[in-house]
């Protein structure tokens, strides 16, 4: 964590996930986000392969913080700044962590799937509430890059679970999106019995919450936005059900590359498949027929965090 001698009236989460770099600012004092900054930058592009993070990986990621130093503004500002699943499951995580912090000077921090699972509960949390949707039974999913998320909360508690089974390391694994559907098969006996688990311990939540990029592309098309065109405040609260996911799914087999790119954004088109696969199985295993999509994640539960830390009250 970098912070400067006086209380910064500003912080920033970033998250490094397996594909994308994401990063927020967030006025402690006005309680808002007041701007933020993606890129992907595909780290764990090769990891299922070789188990290690590649230089034109960190390459990659360091040209997206020196874009998001300038979007944002890194002066007189507490940051905070997470890696998941792709840096847990890398070699060379060690070495690759400091080589980012001695050109960029942000150190990153790998949190475990716990860890990952709280922030982002906090950052959806929020959303309801300013939303003003229910928030005191759900349960959500979040969908990343290497790893998927479950977390439970309901006035028996929070619970939560991460499993190794995201879209990039998925699709890796399968090589084609015609083998995703039978990689992913394996897969989904670990996710089965612990969300029967929890139906048979604390009942089944009242609602289904998702957020990470595979369910907001889909809430966008469903919207009638592109990448260049997508819109958080717009996303926040849609509304998706089941069968609109195979809908989506076969109008983007129809596309061309450079269509489902404008659609979806480059470097994702060739993932969205492993994406809507695993969304899709998450709405039988938890037998529901519609979720609440929510844009806010990881990097805003740790700016919100952050916030609080350093005096600003949410």
């Amino acid at each position: 964590m970098n912070s400067s001698h006086k209380q910064p009236k500003f912080s920033i989460g970033i998250d490094l996930g397996s594909n994308t770099l994401r990063a927020t600012k967030r006025d402690c004092t006005g309680k808002e986000f007041v701007a933020e900054y993606e890129r992907i930058v595909r780290t764990a592009d090769g990891l299922v392969e070789t188990g290690r993070i590649s230089d034109d990986a960190v390459d990659r990621i360091l040209t997206a913080l020196e874009e998001a130093k300038s979007t944002l503004g890194f002066e007189n500002v507490s940051i905070r700044a997470v890696s998941t699943e792709a840096m847990r499951r890398a070699k060379n995580r060690d070495d690759v962590l400091r080589r980012i912090e001695e050109r960029s000077g942000i150190r990153f921090e790998v949190v475990d799937g716990e860890e990952e699972a709280r922030l982002t509960l906090l950052a959806v949390e929020h959303r309801l509430h300013v939303l003003g949707e229910s928030a005191d039974s759900f349960v959500l999913a979040d969908i990343g890059g290497g790893s998927t998320e479950l977390i439970f909360l309901s006035p028996h508690g929070t619970y939560s679970q991460s499993f190794p089974l995201g879209i990039v390391t998925l699709s890796q694994e399968a090589g084609s999106w015609q083998e995703v559907e039978r990689v992913l098969s394996r897969k989904l006996p670990p996710l089965r019995e612990y969300v029967a688990e929890e139906y048979r311990k604390h009942g089944k939540p009242r609602h289904f919450v998702a957020t990470a990029g595979t369910p907001t592309t889909v809430a966008a098309m469903k919207l009638g936005m592109n990448y260049e065109t997508y819109d958080p405040e717009r996303i926040n609260g849609t509304t998706l059900k089941k069968e609109e996911l195979r809908f989506y799914l076969e109008r983007l087999l129809t596309m061309s590359k450079e269509q489902r790119e404008e659609a979806v954004g480059v470097g994702r088109d060739d993932l969205i498949v492993a994406g809507i696969l695993i969304f899709e199985s998450l709405f039988d295993l938890l037998s529901f027929e519609e979720c609440v999509v929510i844009d806010d994640g990881l990097r805003e539960g740790v700016a919100i965090e952050l916030c609080r830390k350093v005096g600003g009250r949410q």
